[in-house]
């Protein structure tokens, strides 16, 4: 797109929220085609890991247009989401305003403005890979979360079995970008966003860096075949300071 900076993988944060913002009104419609319809299983499993209820508060981070706190806060919990592009908050409040349970707000993940020990979960959706400072961001979740209560990171990862992981890369690589140009606005954004789940780490690592921040019983659960990972953690019942990530 000529005259307008893209993201790429150093994911400097106004590039990424730019790209966010000029991406918002068909974000959720283009996730939709691109994931074949798998998206809505996705979310099922993780409301269901959250188990949301009354009286629980939850911080859902990269919320984008708001559509994992709208479930969230369908059954029960109170939610805070919270999201770096302007644009996502825009449409998340334009499309679910009318939910009680829900405060929208933008916000900067590595450095969350809220009190230690506020949340009982904090939960982050395909967001965490665009962050620049991922294990920063982990550090602040686990900071805004209160002694007991956990995180729990829904993330593109890595196929454990070698013919799905041949045509999920043969999916990415070839049919992705010709769909993108279909349906998407703004192809070069999807990319980056190609490029970002790629690059990102496997399983193992990305457990480690949430025990690295401080998180406890940190296991994960593969949801069609490792191409995302449900991820979750606890937050120890003392008030031992977090590991301060640099």
């Amino acid at each position: 797109m000529e005259g307008v900076t893209s993201a790429d993988l150093e994911k400097r944060p106004a590039d990424v929220s730019s790209m966010f913002d000029r991406v918002s009104g068909h974000y959720d419609l283009t996730n939709d085609v691109l994931s074949v319809g798998v998206t809505p299983y996705w979310r099922l499993k993780t409301r269901q890991e959250i188990d949301p209820h009354p009286g629980q508060k939850v911080l859902d981070v990269a919320c984008g247009t708001g559509t994992v706190s709208r479930i969230l806060a369908d059954h029960g919990s109170t939610v805070t989401g919270l999201d770096f592009s302007q644009g996502m908050i825009n449409q998340a409040i334009e499309r679910h305003g009318d939910q009680p349970n829900i405060t929208f707000q933008q916000g900067d993940a590595t450095d969350l403005p809220f009190e230690d020990d506020t949340f009982d979960v904090t939960t982050v959706s395909f967001g965490i890979r665009n962050v620049q400072e991922p294990k920063k961001a982990l550090a602040e979740m686990l900071r805004v979360t209160k002694p007991g209560g956990k995180i729990l990171v829904c993330e593109f990862s890595h196929p454990t079995n070698g013919l799905v992981r041949w045509g999920y890369d043969t999916y990415m690589n070839v049919a992705m970008p010709a769909i993108v140009k279909l349906v998407s606005s703004d192809p070069e954004a999807y990319e980056y966003l190609f490029q970002s789940i790629q690059a990102w780490p496997e399983q193992r690592e990305f457990a480690a860096w949430l025990r690295e921040v401080g998180y406890e019983n940190v296991a994960h659960r593969n949801l069609t075949y490792g191409i995302v990972a449900l991820h979750r953690g606890t937050k120890p019942a003392s008030n031992t300071p977090s590991q301060e990530i640099h």
